[in-house]
């Protein structure tokens, strides 16, 4: 988890400027740190330099999009994020070990192993069927306590009964548990998928660790079943209804869950995934 909130704001600055040069004197300028501290600060929080967190966060983030924009050239979305033809290319492979046209093909796979679930595979649901669960809504904005973490959604369970019997104090009957993501496991590594468990609050909260979750025009995905089905819910989204409709997923914003039910024990879950659109 990390637990230094100058931290978060660092990666929630990068995240917003992804597609413009970022340097390690802008993040930690904006942090109001000298770049020798802030530098130590961040690797000891994410295990990541500030540099290698960008530049991984480019690659993954232009690797989401050959695969969600499949009518986009691939030069165009490499150029998004600052990289010439020739440069992107190179990095890509360094990364994924392959070219982004391979990945692009790769990734209209519909069904392989699952990346939580090793011994479970998945599959993508038809058009119909999953136009069947989304709805088209407006979404209000959430003020949260929330505990940011990377890494495997393996221990999402003992994450949320730590994060609860913290912050216990705080619900109500109007309490709504949320999940933001901001990665697709899809093209980030188990470990570096990055993610907050929240709680909503009132605007008058003084914890810390306070944020507000934009919510406005949404695809919302309405899921009832088991969580090792949430990652196959996400890919038919991204990878069947959306190229077949005329909405654009709006990139300043994070993808969010509204959690209505969980079995703890089954792990049964009813949820509504929020994914912004413009």
């Amino acid at each position: 988890m990390i637990t230094k909130e100058a931290v978060n704001q660092a990666i929630d600055y990068i995240l917003q400027h992804i597609g413009e040069e970022l340097t390690l004197e802008d993040v930690a300028g904006y942090c109001h740190f000298s770049k020798y501290y802030f530098s130590r600060l961040f690797k000891e929080q994410t295990g990541e330099s500030v540099y290698g967190f960008i530049k991984r966060v480019k690659l993954e983030q232009s690797a989401f999009r050959l695969k969600t924009e499949q009518d986009r050239r691939i030069t165009e979305i490499g150029a998004d994020y600052g990289y010439s033809s020739s440069n992107y290319s190179s990095a890509f492979r360094q990364h994924y070990r392959m070219a982004p046209i391979d990945f692009r093909k790769k990734s209209y796979r519909r069904s392989m192993e699952h990346p939580f679930f090793h011994h479970e595979s998945w599959q993508t649901e038809s058009f119909e069927m999953c136009d069947s669960k989304i709805t088209i809504e407006e979404i209000p904005d959430h003020y949260v306590i929330y505990e940011r973490r990377f890494g495997n959604y393996e221990n999402l369970r003992r994450n949320w009964d730590t994060f609860i019997r913290k912050y216990r104090e705080y619900i109500t009957e109007e309490t709504l548990l949320l999940e933001r993501t901001y990665d697709d496991p899809a093209v980030t590594s188990a470990g570096h998928c990055l993610y907050d468990i929240c709680m909503s609050v009132g605007e008058d909260c003084l914890l810390e660790h306070t944020a507000k979750i934009r919510g406005g025009r949404c695809i919302v995905y309405h899921f009832k079943g088991y969580a090792k089905q949430i990652y196959a819910a996400y890919q038919t989204i991204f990878l069947v209804w959306l190229p077949r409709t005329s909405y654009e997923l709006d990139a300043e914003k994070s993808l969010f869950d509204i959690y209505h039910e969980v079995d703890s024990e089954t792990m049964y879950m009813e949820l509504d995934i929020c994914v912004p659109i413009k």
